[in-house]
């Protein structure tokens, strides 16, 4: 069954400095149809004005992905991290046991357009940890590049849960396909562009909830740019 989410029935919030969308429950937006997905929490679409920021917050027992769109993110935290996290590149935080860490788009002129991903650990009070990498699009052209898994099993950025993200960019009229192991479900999150999930088609900002499918196929008919979560 493939479960489709589609970008308008979002939680949807504009306060000026942020524009942010919700695929899943999160802060003042609640739907309790739509709590998170396996170990999938949140996916927050945020688009942050230039020169303002994320004051500095508190968070505890969860993985944290940052995926960069457009734009730039300049990031803190208690652990002594600071860097500017660029388009392509994907950052991992571990809050475990606790961290503080804030954000901000010091460009002038560019608004920075982000995906913020929290997962379930695997476990509570987890040593506090980051990662952060820079993936191509030549990385992700027409074909699954691991960009996060778990922690020991992967070439990619690692984080301690049994689940996997994938990105993607599928070039037009290229197609993908995947097999579902027995017990694992799948969320794909359109990015950008138009796809064929299953003979249902999806746009920018739709999500869907892969369950019980053992294979699926993606086509594009234009340049389209997602990410697959394979969840225990």
């Amino acid at each position: 069954m493939i479960d489709i989410r589609k970008s308008e029935e979002r939680g949807h919030f504009d306060h000026g400095w942020l524009n942010t969308y919700h695929t899943f429950s999160f802060d003042r937006y609640f739907d309790p149809r739509h709590l998170g997905f396996r170990s999938l929490r949140v996916i927050n679409e945020d688009r942050i004005q230039p020169g303002t920021e994320f004051p500095e917050h508190p968070h505890r027992d969860m993985e944290i992905v940052t995926y960069i769109i457009a734009g730039e993110l300049a990031h803190q935290d208690s652990m002594g991290n600071g860097s500017t996290i660029k388009p392509g590149e994907v950052q991992r935080m571990t809050a475990g046991s606790g961290v503080t860490h804030s954000e901000s788009n010091s460009s002038a002129t560019e608004t920075t357009h982000l995906l913020q991903i929290w997962i379930f650990p695997e476990k509570k009070g987890l040593t506090p940890g980051y990662e952060q990498r820079a993936f191509s699009e030549d990385d992700k052209l027409n074909r699954w590049r691991l960009i996060v898994g778990p922690k020991g099993k992967s070439d990619a950025l690692e984080f301690h849960q049994d689940a996997y993200i994938y990105a993607s960019v599928l070039a037009e009229g290229e197609r993908l396909s995947r097999e579902f192991a027995e017990g694992r479900y799948g969320w794909l999150q359109v990015i950008s562009g138009e796809i064929d999930l299953n003979g249902q088609r999806l746009k920018s900002g739709d999500g869907a909830a892969i369950n019980g499918e053992s294979e699926i196929e993606v086509s594009a008919e234009e340049r389209a740019e997602f990410l697959l979560f394979d969840l225990a």
